[in-house]
């Protein structure tokens, strides 16, 4: 049975809703391909505008600036994730087994039999190893986490955190191995790829190296 995946975004990220309309799910869904094209560096509204055959003004109807906008992909990517891992490892029992599907979700690129989306989940997934960082590694990040624009990041952090301790309810620091692993899954990926004497990644696949050090690391800090 197919259907199709909508996450609600916090609407303080956004001035329109691109949601509620056809152009905002091609301003989102042309972003995603433009971003990965060109690095968020090189991307622009004006450059998005261009490919979309719309104006400038059109898009900044919709977002204030492009940090708002990848923030807006972000969240949605975040939502996903959580409901991957909800939805994949429902039927799993074994908390060790669990686990080790986690770390498949995050060293892997998205599934693509889990959900229609409008969205390129490979562009999607390379987008979040490479720029993810650049929302929340900025000067007004206090500012902005007010709004609780973070918080499906921390919900998918609050879900692996609880994974950790029914494997282990006595390790002390769940939360922050929740997010470790997180993180490093992207940057142990990007270095694979761009940086790899920073890892010890060798011939084999690169996000087959990612998932064996993400579960060696994870069983070896929880016991």
């Amino acid at each position: 049975m197919d259907y199709s995946l909508s996450f609600k975004v916090n609407n303080k990220i956004y001035l329109r809703d691109p949601e509620g309309t056809e152009l905002g799910k091609l301003i989102v869904k042309g972003s995603i391909d433009l971003i990965y094209q060109l690095g968020f560096e090189h991307f622009t509204f004006k450059k998005l505008a261009i490919e979309l055959n719309t104006t400038e003004a059109t898009i900044y109807r919709y977002f204030e600036n492009k940090h708002r906008l990848l923030l807006y992909i972000l969240n949605w990517y975040w939502s996903y994730m959580e409901y991957l891992v909800v939805f994949q490892l429902q039927p799993i029992e074994n908390p060790k087994a669990k686990l080790d599907r986690l770390v498949e979700l995050l060293a892997y690129e998205l599934p693509e039999s889990v959900g229609q989306t409008d969205y390129n989940k490979k562009f999607l997934h390379q987008i979040v190893i490479t720029e993810s960082s650049k929302v929340y590694l900025v000067k007004e990040v206090i500012e902005i986490n007010q709004n609780e624009v973070f918080k499906p990041y921390k919900d998918l952090c609050s879900r692996i955190s609880d994974l950790i301790q029914s494997f282990n309810s006595t390790y002390p620091y769940p939360h922050s191995l929740s997010s470790t692993l997180v993180e490093t899954s992207h940057s142990q990926l990007f270095f694979s790829n761009f940086l790899p004497r920073l890892t010890d990644v060798g011939n084999e696949n690169k996000q087959k190296f990612v998932e064996e050090y993400l579960k060696d690391l994870i069983f070896k800090v929880i016991g």
